[in-house]
């Protein structure tokens, strides 16, 4: 293998040949002016510090076992031996003296500070009898995993479905959900893969490259794309890294997006730019005839002149005075990504679509000009992920479980996508079930959440949360409040298949745990990883493995044997074995490219980290299909089912094709499923005024639009906690003013400031910019770490506060801030800052969107000097008033069951899907 070959244009960068990664030397940067050399070994492993899943290449040290360094892994297909700040840092991660090096169980009240150690079996022993306790009781939906950033391809789907539980939960709803579902909606894959290295233009909506997903795989295409030629396009409230670097910043007011992008696929139309043979084609046009214009000729012409009412309304007149963007702009960018035509490469993910109320309808708006430049799935367009990302399948797959669990997917929000994963504590406060086992796993409610201070009210309540056992990397504002804190490895500690769409091709990586690995080289072997990882730090595939053993060690509930060995019959499995398996079997062209380096598949992963499987996935959806005997054709939409399965599509007579995952095999301009499920005003990719819309906001209250969607590149939620590097580059997040509003306000850069929500307040320091739009403050919203005692948490990033009662509610003040202190590691009496930041969070209510079920995330506020007694870091919160704005949000919703007494549409996938019979909701009660 040859890294030039994987790296065409790498003539200025250098890596050390893969034959030599055995036995690498290098100086001690540490001894110069001295010329001590080091002997390495280089192991291959994923960062585990954003969604990327970059490569990284560990040093470790031949001598002492010791990872002296994490760097940019060559031949990763995405990241390709470049990475950001956050990958390096790993290091700080796993040598970080304040680290969980052991099982710990509490020794006093939930969130009282007093942990004793214990042994991996006392905690495998006494999680596994309550969890078999509660299947033979048949309280399945009382058992819960609750994950963060998953980090690993369908490993907990397994585990779960093997259990028979439904009881996934993740934190969709506090990231993507609207964006996800606006694409769903179109196609049926609930996420875009744009090919920015071939685009001809590129649109995205927010501050893309470092707050939404693969920064540094992005960014690289990104500047492949615009070195060729391509323009850059970012509507973004604040002049953000990626708006800085952008051809066109257009600062669109935060809610407003979809009105500028209907807009421009007006322009679009009007100016008869739109490829019209394949809107033709792919849309479900006559759909939208036979139910919107019954009376009307069902011809494509009638269509598109009524394509063109629908949207007659959408002038650029109409979007300036929504966004406060110039209208010739609109329209200068519109014109550039029609001229695109099969190039047009675009994205959203957060901000303005996590923001808003009806954020789901700004994807839907940004597809629309996908569909009219004919730019899915081509050369430099934008695919759906499915096509771009690799996912495992098993030797034996546990049958889909039959129950539904209304705490995750409740009658209000049919059409969610997915579970309700931020109303837990207020549907265990309502009454509606209650948690026997709850798992968090790298997730931190209590602080990446809103309205944190319900959760902190919950899991305090052993009648609400039985056992809350918190797997994570690090110490957390949740895991203060569990019964036991389990570590769990950072990247380089731990094994996993990860696979990501960050460009046209499909690949995938192997995360693996790399002292282990290099030990193992040298002939060593181990029973579980955590004896090679510090103290006693183990892997989630292990833990998972053992536990479901102690569940069911006779094997009588059936759960045993979906964790044998598949080479070993009846014997347990190993966590070689999980991934030989896969990697023999269910990754194509990866067993013969090993064979041809003399190397099992498995080793092949091990020694190399990564795998390309194929360069350029395009065009899935007019793959020819045959149509087999028995197969029936819909003759609204001609959709070919199976025995009632999805098939094909056919196009045009006689033509049949793979088509999409949607009810009509098609791009659904028109959502029947929206119509249907009690949303028809919303079946047309549409404008929704945000719960922030200008109308909205009183102005003489001095109520103005709080954007905290954004976070820096360099920092990612609770896991940067313990990176030294990242913490000294980011460590505050104050509120961005715009100079307009500063001066009305009578504010300078530093000033105290207090920002007041719904629910009640925090207090931050004020910085004074021309970079936000007028109207708009702006706080990063992954600050603000705190601990309520000593040992629970990283004091490179964490403040001391107390936490206490106040005015009928909760005030959290900060007691003392960052600063340097004594440990093993030298650099920690280096601490040049105090400032961690302000939790914000904890201030917001939740805002559930009644259609996608996501959390709106910006805030109705006002601004105002500190009040006399404010202090910076300051929160308070009133959870009286929170439950209050959480009940009228639900009063929003239009709850099912929909159409044939459906819980929810049996296409729209969930991420651990039940058998159909789930999904038919009971009859009601007499």
């Amino acid at each position: 293998m040859t890294i030039e070959r994987l790296l065409p244009g790498s003539s200025l960068q250098a890596y050390p040949p893969t034959e030599r990664w055995d036995d690498w030397p290098e100086y001690d940067v540490k001894a110069w002016p001295r010329r001590v050399e080091r002997r390495y070994m280089l192991v291959p492993t994923v960062c585990f510090n954003c969604e990327a899943a970059c490569g990284l290449l560990a040093y470790v040290d031949r001598e002492t076992l010791r990872v002296r360094k994490f760097e940019g892994n060559p031949l990763h297909p995405a990241s390709r031996g470049r990475n950001c700040a956050k990958g390096p840092a790993t290091i700080n991660q796993i040598h970080d003296p304040e680290r969980i090096l052991h099982p710990l169980k509490r020794a006093g009240a939930r969130g009282e500070g007093r942990w004793q150690r214990v042994s991996w079996d006392q905690v495998l022993d006494d999680i596994a009898d309550r969890v078999r306790k509660a299947l033979r009781d048949g309280r399945r939906n009382e058992i819960m995993y609750h994950v963060g950033r998953p980090g690993h391809e369908r490993a907990m789907d397994r585990v779960l479905k093997a259990w028979g539980i439904d009881g996934h939960n993740s934190h969709t709803n506090v990231c993507s959900a609207s964006a996800r579902l606006g694409y769903a909606l179109w196609s049926g894959y609930d996420r875009p893969s744009p090919d920015h290295a071939r685009a001809r233009f590129i649109l995205l909506l927010s501050a893309h490259l470092e707050a939404g997903h693969y920064f540094n795989p992005h960014a690289q295409r990104i500047l492949e794309g615009k070195l060729a030629g391509a323009k850059l396009a970012v509507m973004d409230p604040r002049l953000s890294n990626t708006a800085s670097m952008a051809d066109f910043w257009l600062p669109t007011y935060p809610g407003s997006e979809a009105a500028v992008l209907l807009t421009m696929a007006r322009v679009i139309l009007d100016e008869g730019m739109a490829d019209i043979a394949y809107v033709e084609r792919w849309t479900n046009w006559r759909q939208y005839m036979i139910h919107r214009r019954p009376n009307a000729e069902p011809a494509f012409a009638a269509f598109l002149d009524a394509l063109r009412e629908e949207y007659r309304a959408f002038t650029p007149e109409f979007a300036e005075a929504e966004s406060g963007v110039d209208r010739h702009r609109i329209v200068e960018v519109a014109r550039l990504i029609a001229a695109a035509r099969g190039a047009f490469a675009s994205h959203v993910w957060r901000g303005s679509a996590s923001g808003n109320l009806g954020g789901w309808q700004v994807a839907r708006a940004l597809q629309l000009l996908t569909v009219l430049t004919a730019s899915v799935g081509t050369a430099g367009g934008t695919s759906p992920m499915a096509w771009n990302k690799y996912k495992p399948v098993f030797w034996e797959e546990p049958p889909a479980h039959s129950d539904w669990n209304d705490l995750l997917f409740p009658k209000e929000w049919p059409l969610s996508h997915y579970e309700m994963s931020f109303l837990l504590p207020h549907f265990l406060k309502e009454g509606r079930g209650k948690l026997d086992v709850y798992f968090t796993r790298v997730y931190n409610p209590v602080w990446t959440n809103p309205d944190g201070m319900m959760w902190v009210d919950v899991l305090r309540d052993e009648s609400l949360v039985g056992l809350h056992a918190a797997l994570t990397p690090t110490w957390s504002e949740t895991a203060i409040f569990a019964d036991y804190v389990l570590p769990m490895g950072h990247a380089g500690e731990r094994h996993d298949i990860q696979s990501q769409e960050t460009q046209s091709g499909k690949w995938v990586s192997f995360r693996q745990p790399v002292v282990r690995a290099a030990r193992e080289r040298m002939g060593e072997t181990f029973r579980f990883t955590y004896e090679t990882n510090p103290g006693e730090v183990w892997e989630e595939d292990e833990f998972w493995i053992e536990l479901s053993w102690r569940v069911d060690p006779d094997g009588a509930l059936g759960i045993r044997r979906w964790f044998e060995s598949p080479f070993r019959p009846g014997e347990k499995l190993t966590v070689h074995e999980y991934y030989r398996w896969i990697f023999e079997n269910a990754v194509p062209g990866l067993p013969a490219a090993a064979a041809r380096e003399g190397l099992g598949a498995l080793d092949y992963m091990r020694r190399y980290g990564a795998f390309l499987i194929e360069s350029d996935v395009r065009e899935q959806h007019e793959r020819k299909v045959t149509v087999p005997e028995g197969a029936a054709r819909d003759a609204e939409t001609g959709r070919i089912t199976v025995e009632g399965k999805p098939a094909a599509v056919e196009v045009a007579p006689g033509e049949v094709v793979a088509g999409f995952p949607t009810p009509s095999g098609r791009l659904e301009l028109y959502s029947r499923t929206l119509e249907e499920w009690g949303w028809p005003e919303e079946a047309l990719p549409g404008y929704v005024r945000s719960h922030v819309h200008r109308d909205r906001l009183d102005a003489a209250r001095g109520e103005m639009l709080l954007l905290p969607t954004f976070r820096l590149p360099t920092l990612i939620h609770t896991r940067s906690g313990n990176a030294k590097y990242l913490a000294e580059i980011s460590h505050r997040n104050p509120l961005w003013v715009h100079t307009s509003d500063a001066r009305r306000l009578g504010l300078a850069t530093g000033d105290l400031v207090r920002v007041t929500t719904e629910i009640g307040h925090f207090v931050n320091r004020a910085w004074v910019t021309e970079s936000i739009a007028p109207g708009v403050v702006a706080c990063s919203h992954h600050l603000g770490r705190w601990r309520l005692h000593e040992g629970e948490g990283s004091r490179w990033a964490t403040s001391a506060v107390r936490l206490a009662r106040h005015e009928g509610g909760w005030l959290l003040r900060q007691v003392q801030g960052l600063g340097p202190f004594k440990s093993s590691d030298p650099d920690s009496s280096r601490i040049f800052w105090s400032d961690g930041g302000v939790h914000q969070n904890l201030a917001f209510p939740v805002h559930p969107d009644p259609v996608s079920g996501m959390h709106c995330w910006h805030q109705k506020v006002v601004v105002t000097p500190a009040a006399r007694g404010d202090l910076y870091g300051d929160v308070f919160v009133d959870t009286k008033r929170s439950m209050e704005v959480y009940q009228q949000w639900l009063a929003l919703t239009r709850p099912g069951p929909g159409p044939g007494g459906l819980r929810r549409p049996r296409w729209l996938d969930r991420p651990l899907r039940p058998t159909d019979d789930a999904f038919q909701a009971p009859e009601p009660k007499a």
